[in-house]
This record gives C-alpha cells, sequence and structure tokens, in this order.
C-alpha cells in the first residue's frame, strides 16, 4: 500500500484506495467476488491450509464501542493471513483525549495498511476515511453494520445453495444491522421483508438507496405477514448499546415481535438467524436459538471468513 510519507496530507490517498464505510459501497459483483474469496479462505483454513496473503501487514483495529465477534475476528484473521493486528481503545490513544478523528487517521495511515473502526456516530467513519490513505472498514456504527452483513450473506448462501428465489424475513427493531442487512438482499436479489413496530422502521434513506440498487423490500408492522414462506428468519436484540434507559418502553413497544415457536410454524422450515450477543427469552426464545433450524454460530463463524476475505480484497 502506497504511503504518504513527503509531508503532504495523508488524505490525498492512493490510486485505486477503498473502504467499506457500508455495503452498498460495494458492487454486486465486487460483493460475489468477496463472497467467492471468503468461501475459497474458510475451505482453505479447514483443510489446514496456509493462506498468508497479507503477510507483514498491520490492522489498526479503534473500538470506541465493547465487543466480542469484531474484535476476536479481525484479530485472528488477520494472523491467519499472516499479518498483525493492533487493538486501539478510545482510553487507549488519544482520540479519548481530544485528538481530532482526521488527525488520528492521517496519523494511522503512516503506520498501518488498513483500519477497522467500532465507533457511536456514522458521521465518524466518513471522517476516518476521508482523511485516511489506507483502507477503512467499518465495523460497526449506529447506523449500519457492513460486516455482519458480509457474514450473513455467506451464512445464506451457503445455507440455500445461492440466493435465487430466497425470501428473509427481519423481525424486531430496524437497527443499523436491519439496515446493512437491506443493502445486502438489494445487492443480492434476496426477497426481504422487514417487520418492525411501528416507529422503529428502517431510515427511509436506507429504503431508499435499497431500492436504487433493485431492491423492493415489504414493510410491515405485523411479524406474521413478513415471516409468512420466508426461507430464512432474522432478528436482533431490541435494546442495543447506550439504549439501556430505553429498556421498559422498547419492551411493551416491542411485544408480540418475538421470534418464537409459534411464529416459525407461519415459515415452513426457514432457518433462523441472530447476529449476537442474543438476549433469550426477549427477542428470542432459547429453545428456537438452540433448535435444529438455528444457523446463528455458522453466521457468527462467517464473521471471521468474510472479513479476512474483505481485508484480503480491499489491500489486493
Amino acid at each position: 500500500m502506497a504511503r504518504t510519507d513527503d509531508g503532504t496530507d495523508a488524505n490525498a490517498g492512493a490510486a485505486g484506495l477503498r473502504h467499506l464505510t457500508d455495503v452498498d459501497d460495494l458492487s454486486a459483483t465486487e460483493l460475489e467476488e468477496v463472497l467467492d474469496l471468503a468461501a475459497a479462505y474458510k475451505r482453505a483454513q479447514r483443510a489446514g491450509e496456509e493462506h498468508a496473503d497479507l503477510e507483514g501487514q498491520t490492522l489498526g483495529m479503534i473500538f470506541q464501542k465493547p465487543s466480542t465477534r469484531t474484535r476476536v475476528s479481525f484479530e485472528t484473521g488477520m494472523t491467519q493471513l499472516g499479518g498483525h493486528a493492533i487493538f486501539l481503545g478510545a482510553d487507549d490513544i488519544q482520540l479519548g483525549r481530544g485528538e481530532p478523528l482526521k488527525d488520528t487517521a492521517r496519523t494511522l495511515s503512516r503506520y498501518v495498511d488498513a483500519v477497522m473502526a467500532r465507533v457511536f456516530k456514522h458521521e465518524n467513519i466518513e471522517v476516518l476515511a476521508e482523511y485516511s490513505s489506507v483502507p477503512v472498514v467499518n465495523g460497526l456504527t449506529d447506523d449500519a453494520h457492513p460486516c455482519q452483513t458480509l457474514a450473513d450473506l455467506l451464512t445464506i448462501r451457503e445455507h440455500e445453495g445461492g440466493f435465487e428465489d430466497v425470501s428473509a424475513a427481519w423481525i424486531g427493531d430496524g437497527n443499523n444491522v436491519a439496515q446493512s442487512f437491506a443493502l445486502g438482499c438489494a445487492l443480492t436479489d434476496v426477497d426481504l421483508r422487514v417487520a418492525t413496530p411501528a416507529g422503529y422502521e428502517i431510515d427511509d434513506d436506507v429504503l431508499e438507496r435499497a431500492r436504487d440498487l433493485g431492491g423492493d423490500p415489504t414493510i410491515t408492522n405485523d411479524p406474521v405477514e413478513a415471516a409468512t414462506g420466508a426461507d430464512v428468519i432474522y432478528t436482533d436484540v431490541w435494546i442495543s448499546m447506550g439504549q439501556e434507559d430505553e429498556r421498559d418502553v422498547r419492551t411493551d413497544d416491542f411485544e408480540g415481535f418475538q421470534v418464537c415457536s409459534d411464529l416459525l410454524e407461519h415459515a415452513d422450515d426457514a432457518s433462523v438467524m441472530h447476529c449476537l450477543p442474543a438476549h433469550r427469552g426477549e427477542e428470542i426464545t432459547d429453545d428456537v436459538l438452540e433448535s435444529e433450524r438455528s444457523i446463528v454460530f455458522d453466521q457468527a463463524e462467517n464473521r471471521l471468513h468474510a472479513q479476512k476475505a474483505l481485508l484480503s480484497w480491499l489491500l489486493e
């Protein structure tokens, strides 16, 4: 990766520099390339074959929000690719002491080959990308979670044999995971039905972007309508990080939106997905999460393979 080492602004970038701020930064063809590479890495790992395609390269990982899957999958992934990952907690670097993001971006660009950031405000990822001269990957913001969507799509493709004639139902909050998933479904022609309580819908601008990509998500406030005939049923927590003071209100508002055995009766043999961590007994019942229909832990594993593919693709 070309460096800016002559005193010029790091946000001048490099030829061919790409970022992933949301999943629609990829075209449909590019998304397919990343998923194909993820599948190849998964096969290689299971066969015990080395795939040190990023040997000697370093990923800087900025975390404003805590994480299990994001941190471990990225750090492990870089190790398996022959590289190195550095954990940068907000209180461990000058970002936590008031350094502007644009200065952090320009400085890190002189040290590392790529940056992954898990932050609150989506505009923070956009600033990092604007001022970075190395690829920036969105590890989660309040508006989007594209890395989760890559794993979701890889999982659906594995279990459904592809995307043709596949329908998915999102049940619950129209949150960051739902929004990126809607864009991913549009890019892969997955028929998406989204059921949320009134007032918790996916943002209109995200739906417009999905439609611009050729998607046509069905929006409803009825979980049974969304689930009926679906191949995949997907849910997430009702109370995300930073929303703990809304617990009582949200618990009341989401009554009837639990993914449970009664709801699955409307969905034939649908697989069940959840991005984890799950609040068992709230958005999903324990028996469903532990059932043979659950592909939740395949989905969690695929974070590793999808992110390895994304990093390799961006740094190629």
